[in-house]
């Protein structure tokens, strides 16, 4: 069952009732398994991938990027809209703020970045731009059309996790130019440029981050915002896959041209 489009999140971005025909399904790939839904909306298959696990159980330094990238290949997918629960930077992006993040800065640490290890070849990938920025604007200009306050870019600041950062740490990042941090876009957003896939992420702003919030940082602080805004997001994605304009224009395809002339 193949797919054009997916939306990559944690649970709460799923809501059963929303596609028709839906089934779960394991994807085996050669990285592992990886469990998704498949379904329909509005004439458009979708693919919905929780990046957690259905039970929230993997943690963001154990989470199988490859395996849930390859996965989203075997399927066809070719356009990915991901969300990303982030610490603000700024006293200005308070909680609750949509982020659609332009660039990152990589703080991780044990993670494996690419699927070109030697055996299929060896790529320098261009992360210039490493979210597609036709897809961006297109996510941009739909939440404009339809009411929904966005920052149109920012900087990812991604940690290694599943730990908060310390108040050095947020210093340091907000001196570098970071706009938010979290735990999962890296290396997800390099695989999916592997893989020359369309993906863009909303980063939704949960808490400020420790040195800027005036209290200690809580999981629960977390959930409790993600709810909170999680029903604009998936609105915002549904309206952006059936009203956008989804040729691929952009550099995205290309991605591994050079592939094999190193």
């Amino acid at each position: 069952m193949q797919a054009e489009f997916a939306i990559i999140g944690g649970t709460g971005v799923y809501d059963p009732a929303l596609l028709d025909h839906s089934t779960r399904q394991m994807i085996h790939t050669s990285f592992g398994a990886v469990e998704v839904t498949i379904g329909e909306y509005k004439g458009k298959r979708i693919v919905f991938l929780p990046r957690h696990g259905y039970k929230h159980s993997v943690p963001p330094h154990k989470i199988n990027f490859r395996a849930n990238i390859r996965a989203l290949q075997e399927l066809g997918v070719q356009q990915v809209l991901a969300t990303a629960a982030v610490g603000s930077l700024k006293r200005e992006l308070p909680p609750g703020s949509l982020v659609i993040v332009d660039d990152f800065i990589d703080m991780t640490k044990n993670r494996v970045q690419t699927f070109f290890e030697g055996e299929e070849g060896v790529i320098h990938i261009d992360m210039t731009d490493p979210y597609c920025n036709r897809l961006r604007r297109q996510l941009v200009e739909v939440a404009r059309e339809n009411g929904i306050l966005v920052q149109d870019g920012g900087v990812y600041v991604c940690t290694e996790g599943p730990r908060f950062e310390t108040r050095a740490e947020i210093r340091t990042y907000a001196s570098w130019g970071g706009d938010v941090v979290g735990m999962t876009s890296v290396p997800e957003v390099i695989l999916a440029k592997e893989a020359r896939f369309c993906y863009a992420t909303v980063g939704i702003v949960t808490n400020y981050c420790s040195g800027i919030s005036p209290h200690a940082l809580t999981h629960q602080e977390v959930i409790d915002t993600m709810k909170d805004r999680i029903e604009t997001v998936r609105k915002l994605f549904l309206l952006t896959i059936e009203n956008g304009h989804h040729e691929r224009t952009c550099a995205c395809p290309h991605a591994l041209d050079e592939l094999g002339t190193l």
